[in-house]
């Protein structure tokens, strides 16, 4: 059979292999596609070693990126790393540094003969399934992939410090979200300091909790240094009921402090501190909005280590989730390979919580759940019952077989289908390498398949020096400045000799005066603050006729030229106009420095004259260039960054898309299900009508024979009398026999021509679903520039005042401190 890639290559189509008759033990010809839009109801997974598993899940996920459609995976073992081993040449040479010197050498062959080995079997296998170099071409084309290690900086390093920032609004008005997130994150970080704690019993997760809860209930982030601080000294009185000191006692805080301090300090987890943010968004798409496959391998991990970061990115992938709009179709993907642990029957994990909300409530957002497992006994089927597909494949014990048929039958049950044990148990206990049995909730009943092969070359588990030479070529260079040089704006005056006495005492600004403070990691003995002029305003935007709706905040900083007592409004201090005010501290470092202000800037009066000035000069100048997509009639709204409004406008052209072919096939069905109809009553018609020729022959015949038969042995004789009686015979059965055969012939051309009308609608539906996709393509949406200006009663004034800028004071110099 000849596979192409106009049968296969389908938007919101994943192409997943063959259809596979079990008895004969052979591939049938009907490929195997899964609408992307089920994975909604999510997935699992399962199979023994040695079963296809992990290529099934590659398939999977090479599926998504050609859809487009984001994937974040948790990586335990370091087999999806192999996603990124995709050769757009297949030649030996892209093969040669990722083979098994072991392999080769067990084959008795060179390294340079096996890569070329690998390198043949690859393009056959590809070639056996209707694939190519070209399609590998386009999956390193659509989508960006990368490996993240966190704790190590063997692939991307990822911090974690952003994971205990205040979460989102919607997170926030959610009681029940809240305190699964609070008990889930204090879990996971004792967990990761040893301590086993008991949300309800422990006291260090009590007192954790309120602590992170009542920060948070202020819209504080709280970082590791200062829960370190807040151990020892709470910003609670009392816990409960019962003041804090008799809860517990200032000598076990301090105990708890040393311990999560000593942690902190400790080399090891400094890795944990550095790169990337965990920012879902932009763990989904790039700034430019190009959908990414972030792989999170955490094999190199401790228990404890994994446990916390799954956690951790669990309850962010929560936060992220409630902030997007509801959808019937696939937004994107969440990955976890293995999760043995992570999800069990009985015990509570903090990983179990958040796994088992997002199992729940992820579908109404459009975002897929996957997870796999060889070990099947250890899951809760209670929660695997809200998944709408299973892919089984080969098992290991009979024990494993039964609790899986049960859990399947509950999730089969619940979402109201038909489920036969006996039939199932068959067909799982047939099952061969690379051979999965899928029961989708949404298709009428299972299907045997053969699984693809896959474009990702399968190495094996990465190792460390394996990932670094994968992401050493994107990885971010480290933003180093030399010692001594000047590396950014330092306003006038400000580079004075210090005196003897440092000024520690922040000068008063007027009431209702805005004051800020750039965050610095410099210390204390060592920092000082520099004024600077803060004008920020807040622009709203509401066109309804383009349906823009939003706020755009527009923020200019200006020097203080301290020796001439005036700002330098000509020049600017490097500040992203957008920038989030909420971002900056409203508190000075403790101990730190402070340069005088002029005179002006301790007037209420000056602030009022430049607020009124500033309303002026954002009417006179601010534009806002806002995206727009024709073909959806879509503007991006103000603050909306281009990725996100690129991943939304993706979203709705699938929406569109899945609607529209929906509507098409609700529609072509009705007509099919009348021509299938009439087809069927034309077959029975040309059956009966056969059947009566083939009657009406045989009468003639017999008719016939009996008549010469008589002639023989009845009375007449002679010639004469036999030509007599076959004349009359003949003539009345020929009549016959051709009148039922010409109507038999024109059932069957009525047959043909119900037969072609059925085939010709399928055609035309084909070709009109090929249109939708290409039509509501995300990877085609052109997009264009629109100019936004303010009207001036929308625009509002919002903090003007003073911004302090921290610098490093270095012998008689200031050296700027903020990034």
């Amino acid at each position: 059979m000849t596979i192409t890639p106009d049968q296969y290559e389908k938007l919101g189509a994943f192409y997943l292999g063959r259809g596979y008759d079990l008895e004969k033990k052979e591939l049938q010809e009907d490929l195997v596609m899964y609408d992307s839009k089920d994975l909604v109801t999510h997935g699992v997974v399962l199979g023994m070693t040695g079963s296809g598993k992990t290529g099934l899940c590659l398939a999977l996920l090479e599926e998504a990126a050609m859809d487009g459609i984001p994937l974040i995976a948790i990586d335990p073992k370091g087999d999806i790393g192999n996603a990124l081993l995709t050769f757009p040449n297949l030649s030996p040479e892209e093969f040669k540094p990722w083979v098994n010197a072991d392999d080769a050498r067990r084959k008795g062959i060179s390294v340079d003969d096996f890569a070329t080995q690998q390198s043949e079997l690859w393009k056959k296998g590809l070639g056996d399934w209707g694939q190519s170099a070209d399609r590998i071409k386009k999956l390193r084309e659509t989508v960006d992939m990368a490996i993240y290690t966190p704790g190590s900086n063997a692939g991307l390093p990822v911090s974690i410090l952003s994971s205990l920032d205040c979460p989102p609004a919607e997170v926030m008005d959610d009681a029940e979200t809240l305190g699964d997130r609070i008990e889930s994150t204090v879990s996971s970080m004792l967990g990761l300091m040893d301590i086993e704690a008991d949300p309800v019993q422990s006291p260090e997760h009590i007192l954790l909790s309120n602590i992170i809860g009542h920060c948070w209930k202020k819209g504080q982030n709280v970082s590791l240094e200062n829960l370190v601080r807040h151990i020892q000294q709470p910003p609670i009185r009392k816990v409960g009921v019962v003041d804090i000191d008799t809860f517990m006692p200032e000598a076990k805080r301090t105990a708890l402090a040393m311990k999560m301090n000593n942690l902190i300090a400790s080399p090891g987890f400094a890795s944990w501190l550095e790169g990337e943010p965990l920012n879902i968004q932009r763990m989904y798409y790039t700034a430019e909005g190009k959908p990414r496959i972030t792989i999170f391998n955490i094999a190199h991990l401790n228990d404890s280590e994994r446990m916390f970061f799954v956690s951790l990115l669990l309850n962010q992938l929560l936060g992220w989730m409630r902030t997007q709009q509801g959808t019937t179709s696939l937004r994107a993907m969440f990955y976890m390979d293995e999760i043995y642990g992570y999800l069990p029957p009985t015990a509570m994990p903090p990983s179990k919580k958040p796994m088992m909300i997002l199992l729940k409530q992820a579908r109404a957002f459009g975002l897929g759940i996957l997870v796999a497992t060889q070990n099947p006994v250890d899951l809760d089927y209670k929660a695997l019952a809200n998944i709408g597909t299973w892919w089984i494949g080969r098992l290991q014990t009979e024990r494993d077989k039964a609790r899986l048929l049960d859990g399947l039958e509950g999730a089969v049950s619940s979402s109201g289908g038909k489920f036969d044990r006996r039939e199932m148990e068959v067909a799982i206990s047939g099952l061969g390498n690379r051979v999965f049995l899928m029961n989708n909730v949404h298709e009428d009943g299972p299907a045997i398949f053969h699984v693809r092969w896959i474009m990702s070359y399968l190495s094996g588990p990465l190792a460390k020096d394996q990932i670094k030479r994968l992401m050493d070529p994107i990885r971010p260079a480290k933003n180093v400045a030399a010692a001594g040089e000047d590396d950014g704006f330092l306003p006038p005056g400000a580079t004075s000799a210090p005196t003897a006495d440092r000024n520690t005492i922040k000068p008063k600004l007027p009431e209702g005066t805005a004051e800020f403070f750039l965050p610095s990691d410099v210390s204390a003995d060592s920092l000082c603050y520099v004024p600077a002029i803060l004008r920020n305003a807040i622009v709203n935007f509401d066109d309804t006729k383009r349906k823009i709706t939003g706020r755009s905040s527009v923020t200019l900083v200006n020097p203080i030229d301290i020796n001439n007592q005036r700002v330098t409004w000509d020049k600017f201090v490097e500040i992203p106009r957008d920038v989030d005010l909420s971002k900056w501290s409203a508190d000075a470092t403790e101990g730190a420095e402070f340069t005088d202000l002029p005179g002006a800037a301790m007037k209420s009066s000056t602030y009022t004259s430049i607020k009124k000035d500033y309303t002026d000069w954002v009417y006179a100048n601010h534009t806002l260039e806002v995206s727009y997509s024709p073909v959806l009639e879509a503007y991006s709204n103000p603050g909306e960054k281009v990725d996100e409004f690129k991943a939304r406008i993706a979203q709705t052209a699938r929406e569109l898309r899945d609607k529209a072919i929906e509507e098409l096939r609700e529609k072509t069905t009705k007509t099919l299900k009348s021509i299938e109809d009439k087809a069927i009553k034309a077959q029975v018609k040309v059956d009966t009508q056969k059947a009566q020729a083939s009657s009406a022959k045989l009468s003639a015949a017999v008719s016939i024979g009996t008549s010469i038969l008589g002639a023989f042995l009845g009375r007449k004789s002679g010639l004469g009398a036999i030509g007599s009686m076959m004349k009359g015979s003949t003539v009345t059965s020929a009549s016959r026999v051709m009148r039922e055969g010409q109507e038999a012939a024109a059932a069957e051309a009525e047959l043909v021509r119900f037969q072609q009308d059925m085939a010709d609608l399928n055609k035309t539906l084909e070709d009109e679903t090929q249109k939708i996709r290409d039509q509501f393509d995300p990877t085609t949406l052109a997009l264009e520039t629109f100019k936004l200006t303010p009207t001036k009663n929308k625009i509002q004034p919002d903090a003007i005042g003073i911004l302090w800028l921290p610098h490093e004071r270095v012998g008689g110099e200031l050296k700027k401190a903020w990034s």
